[in-house]
């Protein structure tokens, strides 16, 4: 991230003393690859040859007519491997593991796309595989478990806590102080101990690096306003990066949960309730009450439930340059199913916080506006959970249906 975006007071690197060494190591690495117009060459090869990039912008035409005011594109992160952004982390973060000569790598998963794009990066580049994942995202996220297993990562559900992200994180960081010599963690998102924060946000960049050559390309000028869902906030400052020195507005979509107001939620920035705190190696703001233990969170999203933020992103909503709201699950499912049935696009429920935002602001914008909606994953891996939302009930049938074949032993 551009030196004028970081702010000491966020952020930092507390890690234990036997992880010292590897932090100096990986700082060097990735200064060194950052200064290396080599490394973005061989990444960008890399994500057009197997990741289908530049993933397309999308002119959603038929929300656009059905709230009037401005015109709505979306960047459609769903196309790219593994369905979501985060394939874009794993595989840069893999060529840096190239280059320190590393056998293994370790990750923990949420919703399951940072889990099943690492498992991809580690087949494709032939490193062993461990991926940390909370007990009750398992049991949500089964599909996405699945593949995991199938790519050849062991997945360990982690009963610890909450059992959901927050914990997965802690047993990773476990297991990398036990292994350090061997094994590097692929950190999912902008968080966590530096250089990972800025890291995964250069690698993520890439979205607006495109979205700003495609906009202008459409439209011959930049959006009004890009809207982008936030858990630990990279696909968000992925969207926002090639923007952050324009006069576009940003705006960040995290959880809301039941809302604000009952306290089940994953609203930090958005809410009254987060205050500044150091864990999992860095400070930032976290839910947390009067003793700074955590609190639990709720979503209907399992990649939005995280505790924590981007350090990068509180301090770019300290200096108001990144608005944050909430979207409350009953908004998620309405604008997830108008998106269904307008455009024929299922985005994840995680992506569909942020085209919640933008439902609500495009009807107040000109036409001569354009704004950007960061999809930043596919829905597929959502369907359990949107079956049961739905309460579908040709969905519970299929299911009771399969289970009942399954204790008979059948195919």
């Amino acid at each position: 991230m551009r030196a004028s975006h970081i702010h000491d007071d966020w952020g930092g690197a507390y890690i234990p003393e036997i992880l010292h060494q590897t932090f100096l190591e990986l700082n060097e690495q990735v200064g060194a690859a950052r200064a290396d117009a080599s490394f973005w060459a061989e990444y960008q090869r890399l994500m057009a040859e197997y990741s289908c990039r530049p993933t397309p912008l999308t002119f959603a035409e038929n929300l656009s007519k059905h709230f009037g005011g401005a015109r709505i594109y979306i960047k459609r992160e769903d196309l790219n491997h593994t369905g979501a952004h985060k394939a874009n982390n794993v595989i840069g973060q893999g060529l840096l593991v190239q280059r320190m000569g590393k056998k293994r790598v370790i990750a923990e998963t949420g919703a399951g796309q940072h889990g099943v794009a690492c498992a991809t990066m580690a087949a494709k580049f032939g490193f062993d595989c461990a991926i940390y994942m909370g007990a009750v995202d398992v049991q949500r996220q089964r599909p996405n478990v699945f593949w995991m297993e199938k790519l050849g990562a062991k997945v360990v559900a982690v009963e610890d806590g909450q059992r959901t992200l927050k914990d997965a994180i802690n047993e990773a960081f476990r297991d990398w102080v036990t292994n350090v010599d061997t094994t590097h963690y692929v950190f999912g998102t902008a968080c966590g101990p530096a250089p990972f924060p800025e890291l995964v946000a250069w690698l993520q960049s890439i979205i607006s690096k495109e979205s700003i050559i495609q906009i202008r390309e459409r439209c011959g000028k930049l959006p009004k306003r890009i809207y982008a869902c936030v858990g630990g906030g990279s696909n968000a400052l992925g969207a926002f990066y090639e923007y952050l020195d324009t006069d576009v507005e940003l705006i960040g979509v995290e959880a809301g949960g039941d809302g604000l107001s009952t306290g089940r939620h994953a609203a930090r920035l958005a809410s009254d309730d987060a205050s500044p705190g150091i864990a999992q190696g860095y400070k930032t703001m976290f839910l947390q009450n009067a003793d700074g233990q955590m609190r639990e969170t709720h979503s209907v999203a399992a990649g939005l439930d995280y505790v924590g933020v981007s350090p990068i992103l509180v301090d770019l909503w300290q200096k108001k340059r990144v608005r944050f709201e909430a979207a409350t699950d009953t908004e998620v499912m309405a604008a997830l199913d108008l998106t269904v049935k307008k455009e024929g696009i299922i985005p994840a429920l995680e992506s569909a916080h942020a085209f919640v935002q933008a439902f609500k602001e495009a009807p107040s914008l000109s036409p001569d506006d354009a704004i950007i909606i960061n999809m930043s994953g596919r829905g597929d891996k959502d369907i359990f959970t949107i079956a049961s939302a739905y309460d579908d009930p040709s969905w519970r049938a299929f299911i009771i249906e399969k289970a009942a074949e399954y204790r008979q032993g059948g195919r």
